[in-house]
Formats: C-alpha cells, structure tokens, sequence
C-alpha cells in the first residue's frame, strides 16, 4: 500500500521508537557521507521527488499500538532525523538558494522549517507482511530493477566541483542533445549526455586521453575538490564555435558523440590549444592556420562524413586509417590518435 507521509511524522515515529530499524532487511547498514546527506536535504527544499521508503508495518491486538520497521531506506530516514538534530549545515557547492546553503535547520527561516517538515515521502507499506513474503518482495524488486549506469553512480558518489560543473554545462548545452540528436533520449535517461560532458572537461583539462570508464572516474575522483577554474569557459567556447560556425557538421553523423567528442577536440586545439594527453608524439601542434577558412573547414569535415558512411574499398587510401580507427573501439587512444589528427587537419586550409 502506497501512503504519504510527512517528514514530522517519520520523525515523530522515530522519537517514539514505533519505527525502528530491522538490520535484518538493511543490504547497507552504514550511514551516508556528508555530501550524500546534505543532497537528499537540499532535494528535500527544494520540493523535488524522492524515491520511495518500503516499511513493514504491523499492529500489535494487545497494545493497540501501530509499529513499523524500515526495510529499504534507512539512509534517508537517517540523514533527515540528524539535519533536523542541527547535526551538520548544507554546505554543497555551487548551491544557488542562499536562504538554505550554509544553514542547519535551527537556522533556516520558518518558511523552509515548515517546508522540511511537511515534505510528503512516498511510503509504501507491507502490512503485516511475513519475513519470507519481504524477502520475496525485494528479490522481485532487484530482479526487475535496472542496474545504475556508471554515470549514474558516479553523480551519487561524488558532489564536488567536477560533478556540479558538468551537470550545469551539460543542461547549458541540451539543446545540442536535443536538437541534433548528439545523444538519444533513452541514453539521456541514463545520464550519458553528462557523460559526454565529463569527456569533455577532461579533453579541456587533460588533453586527449585514453578514454573508458576508469578514465571518467578518475576525473571525477581528481578533480571532486577543485578544478581549474576556466575549464567551463574553455568548453563554453569551444562548443560556442561548433554551434554558429560548424552548424552545418552537426546535421551529419560527426554528430554522434564519439565523433563530435573528437570534433570538440580538435576545435579547442585550434582555439586555444590543449594539453597533450596521451598523445605523444602524435600530438598536432598549434597551427594559426586552423580554422582560418570556415569555409573550407565545413567542406573538409563533410568530406570526412561522408567517408563513415563508405566501405573503405571505395574511399581513398589516405583515409584507411580513419575509417577504420571509427568503426572500432572509439575510446582507445590508439584510435582516438588517428581520428583527432584527422579532425584537426581537416581545420586547415585545403588539407583533406
């Protein structure tokens, strides 16, 4: 059974210990980190959706006494009953309300006290429900649930400058995801335009690298504390530049995030210059002449689109190379060498 209830009366519940903990049900007994807590606080005032706390509950005949026990969502119950106890303030950065960043809840203005606590949890109730019939239930539940993408975990695990930065640049840009079909609907869901996004800070920052799942976790996990502060202008700007003056590659395949990610690259190379990454030897240096005819850059890049789309039987042989590092694995720098290289020179004049 689905309910309601407000978070005074969790609280309440708690305080009267006819809620409690059954450790048996719990697959995480331990308590969040500080930045978890103060994420789920500040979703709570800001009046967003939650996910929903699964309790048994069960009425005892002889006390008349209703008593529940948590079964999926201690964490949450947890990290409400120890903000409303003044235990720590929020404190998440880039936090954009001042009535409620750096504040715990005795200092909160009345308005966002009565707000906190009349937030309704959605609360599902197993009422009088057997141990074996909970057990069965959330076998189900994992069954059918999907798991997190990596994404996803990494946007739970993290709250520091890196992950606030990407998630804002990446809403910036949506109408790239959306427009251009750069990432798919049901792939967004996931939080691959994030994703993208990360990469792209890390070009911005790094360089060309060896790309993958660690790699983006390792971003993540540098740069959570503190970041170089123009990263978001760099992107800015070079994402500026491809949507007004390569508007025209964006209606083709190098849309595709693999490509356009490789694209973006070789457009910040152009502009402002990046650091090596894993690049080597084959590193392009910095050319003046990249990007000084649009025109002739528009007409290279669409050379090298309509190449995706050829056997390479039939494509000449000074593109071998590139169409083969784009049919294959994208993330390794072994082909992400050949296709940024190929990107960048098909910025200069007359080169492809």
């Amino acid at each position: 059974m689905l309910e309601q209830y407000t978070i005074a009366d969790l609280l309440t519940w708690l305080t009267d210990k006819t809620l409690v903990i059954n450790r048996e049900f719990q697959r995480n007994s331990g308590v969040w980190p500080t930045a978890a807590q103060e994420y789920l606080i500040d979703t709570i005032l800001r009046d967003m959706p939650m996910p929903k706390i699964y309790l048994r509950t069960r009425t005892d005949v002889k006390t008349m006494r209703t008593y529940r026990e948590v079964v999926d969502g201690q964490q949450r119950l947890m990290a409400m009953q120890s903000y409303a106890k003044d235990d720590f303030p929020l404190r998440l950065k880039g936090n954009d309300m001042p009535e409620i960043n750096g504040k715990r809840y005795s200092e909160l203005d009345d308005e966002f006290k009565q707000r906190f606590l009349e937030y309704e949890v959605p609360v599902y109730q197993l009422m009088n429900a057997s141990d074996s019939f909970v057990f069965d239930v959330f076998q189900r539940l994992n069954t059918y649930n999907y798991n997190l993408s990596p994404q996803e975990l990494r946007h739970g695990k993290y709250h520091g400058e890196f992950r606030d930065a990407v998630i804002a640049s990446s809403r910036q840009w949506a109408f790239l995801w959306d427009q251009y079909n750069v990432i798919a609907k049901r792939a967004r869901i996931r939080m691959a335009d994030d994703e993208l996004m990360a990469q792209m800070f890390g070009i911005v920052i790094e360089g060309v690298t060896d790309g993958g799942q660690r790699r983006i976790e390792r971003l993540y996990k540098t740069y959570d504390a503190s970041m170089p502060a123009r990263a978001p202008q760099l992107v800015d700007r070079t994402l500026d530049y491809i949507s007004a003056d390569l508007r025209d590659v964006l209606e083709t395949n190098l849309a595709r995030a693999p490509h356009l990610l490789m694209l973006f690259a070789a457009v910040a190379h152009a502009l402002f210059g990046i650091p090596n990454g894993d690049m080597g030897d084959d590193m392009p240096k910095p050319n003046d002449a990249a990007l000084s005819d649009v025109a002739v850059a528009r007409r290279n890049l669409a050379t090298l689109s309509d190449t995706l789309d050829e056997d390479i039987s039939d494509v000449p042989g000074r593109f071998h190379d590139f169409l083969l590092a784009s049919s294959g694995s994208t993330q390794r720098i072994r082909t992400r060498r050949v296709r940024f290289k190929t990107f960048f020179e098909a910025l200069m004049p007359d080169s492809v």
